[in-house]
This record gives structure tokens, C-alpha cells and sequence, in this order.
């Protein structure tokens, strides 16, 4: 699933637009909220990860970096073997796309739409 365009508080796919913060796996989650707001936290991303079984897993951190991936994500995501990329959001779109383009790993993108 391919994101079409992303710019401030706005993310778009072939699947329909968002203004909030979304989680893209081989299903869309939209109106993601978090724990607390700027923090991604484990209990935040536990849900997904059963449901979508990701290898790899895409932070878009907002515009301008704001929201922090907290150690305990990293360290659980390392210990069941799956990826992390944690960047601001424009270049976490960048990448999630050229992951989903290329195939070979399953991907999750959460995507923090402004800050």
C-alpha cells in the first residue's frame, strides 16, 4: 500500500485521506492516538504488530521530528527480530514506499501527521 502524498497534517493513498495520525500495513488504521501524544510507547504499537506481523516497522516522527520512539519500543521490537526505522515523517514516507515498492519484507508505517 503505497502513500501517495504526505505534506503538514495530511497523508494520502490510493485508499482514501487522513488528517490524523495513521497506521499503514496491509490494512489501514486511521485516528491513530497514542498513549501520550509526542511519546510512541509499546502499548501504542503492540495491537499492529499482532495483527500485522511486521518484519520491518516505519516511524514517521511527525514534520519536524517531535515524537520521540521511546527505548522500550527498540529494545522489544529488537528481541522479536523486527526492523526499526525511526525518522521525521516526509523521509519515513520516503522510505515506507520504497520498502512497500520493493517487496521483499512485510512492512508497517505509523505516521505522525504534524509536529
Amino acid at each position: 500500500m503505497r502513500i501517495e502524498e504526505y505534506h503538514f497534517g495530511y497523508l494520502r493513498t490510493r485508499e482514501g485521506a487522513y488528517s490524523r495520525d495513521v497506521v499503514i500495513g496491509k490494512k489501514i488504521y486511521p485516528n491513530w492516538w497514542r498513549k501520550e501524544g509526542h511519546e510512541l510507547c509499546w502499548e501504542d504499537l503492540e495491537p499492529f504488530l499482532e495483527a500485522e506481523k511486521p518484519e520491518v516497522v516505519v516511524v514517521g516522527c511527525g514534520a519536524h521530528g517531535v515524537m520521540r520512539v521511546l527505548p522500550e519500543v527498540e529494545t522489544k521490537l529488537a528481541e522479536r527480530g523486527i526492523a526499526l526505522i525511526a525518522e521525521n515523517t516526509p523521509k519515513a514516507v520516503e522510505i515506507f514506499n520504497s520498502l512497500v515498492e520493493q517487496g521483499s519484507r512485510r512492512v508497517l508505517g505509523t505516521f505522525h501527521l504534524t509536529c
